[in-house]
């Protein structure tokens, strides 16, 4: 995919404005412990699916969603899950630290819920695939089903890199060569890869096979064809959880593909809801009217093709107007302390130096 094909790849996707795009999102749920010092502060529902589905579910996109839990789950969810009657519901501990020195997360998985297999998955045709696992749950011959039943599949790296320590579930990562999946990259539409998974796979070579979408915290996010690179703008903010960033990202940017916008405008997308992740608390809530204003410049920029830059204003004074803004800062918690946050900064802090938009 080169540039010229960048500008054109969603635009020509919306050529048949009677057709609704449909989207298939893959991977499970989760039971999230977010821990600060030793004491439990926060428990959530998680995994990469409960936040991609608030983005998708405020375009009213056709979607279907494929997640296993256990018989604990213990959530309400509008997608139901498949419900495994050998294991339970996965589980993350994330632990963060006051120490200066220690900002970063350290994410463990407790327990992981039975994988999804090719079986689970729909006999059905879907215009866009998200593969989104978070706990090894998503297997090759799955992702390949996948492949074979969606026109576009996007992945996130995490799905096919992860690994954990047998020991204590603490979460490392892999080189992309080292795992079953590799055979996969060349029929793959989009690999999204944090800045923390980039040394992880070889840029130069995994962007001849298909297009890679980097994302880097408060620098926005880059995108990488065999033949160009363009630097996609990020939308400054007061980092408060960074929790689900990643995956309001994804949800941004397959939208906007739904929707027949270009690439680089669909990761404009991305960077926007990952900028209102960051900013609250927990599991992403997104203001309905701010999601309508939203949807309205969505279809102004489909269908007059102005300024990249109006559009970038558009949705960021759309951003700043909301009232969504105002109850964030509302409800922040009381101990703002005096780190400075990066990436993955402690939970209960606020940015004191350069705002973040995308974990």
């Amino acid at each position: 995919m080169d540039q010229g094909q960048l500008d054109l790849y969603a635009t020509n996707l919306a050529s048949s404005s009677t057709h609704r795009r449909s989207c298939l999102v893959v991977g499970n749920y989760c039971h999230d412990v977010l821990i600060k010092d030793n004491s439990v502060i926060a428990e959530s529902i998680g995994g990469a699916t409960s936040f991609i589905s608030s983005v998708l579910d405020g375009f009213n996109l056709a979607s279907c969603y494929v997640s296993k839990v256990g018989p604990d789950f213990a959530y309400p969810v509008t997608h139901r899950p498949l419900v495994s009657s050998s294991s339970q519901t996965t589980v993350f501990h994330a632990y963060f630290s006051s120490e200066i020195k220690r900002q970063d997360r350290i994410l463990k998985r407790i327990r992981a819920c039975d994988p999804i297999l090719p079986s689970d998955l729909p006999n059905s045709k879907f215009d866009f695939g998200l593969a989104v696992g978070v706990g090894g749950e998503i297997l090759p011959e799955t992702l390949e089903r996948m492949i074979d039943i969606c026109k576009t599949v996007l992945v996130d790296i995490q799905a096919l890199i992860r690994v954990f320590d047998p020991a204590d579930g603490t979460v490392n990562h892999v080189d992309l060569n080292q795992t079953g999946f590799l055979y996969l990259l060349p029929r793959i539409g989009f690999l999204k890869a944090s800045s923390d998974e980039a040394p992880f796979l070889d840029l130069e070579e995994v962007r001849k096979r298909c297009c890679v979408v980097l994302t880097n915290g408060s620098e926005g996010c880059m995108v990488f064809t065999k033949d160009s690179e363009l630097k996609i703008a990020p939308f400054p903010t007061i980092q408060v959880d960074p929790t689900g960033a990643g995956d309001s990202f994804m949800g941004g940017l397959v939208t906007g593909l739904t929707h027949g916008l270009t690439v680089p405008d669909s990761a404009l997308l991305g960077n926007f809801f990952g900028s209102l992740t960051v900013g609250q608390m927990g599991h992403s809530k997104f203001d309905p009217h701010l999601l309508q204003r939203v949807k309205e410049e969505v279809d102004k920029r489909r269908e007059d093709h102005f300024d990249g830059l109006q559009f970038f204003r558009a949705l960021d004074a759309a951003r700043s107007s909301s009232s969504f803004l105002q109850k964030s800062k509302r409800e922040l918690p009381n101990n703002t302390g005096g780190a400075k946050c990066n990436d993955q900064s402690l939970l209960p802090t606020i940015c004191e130096k350069e705002p973040h938009s995308i974990s």
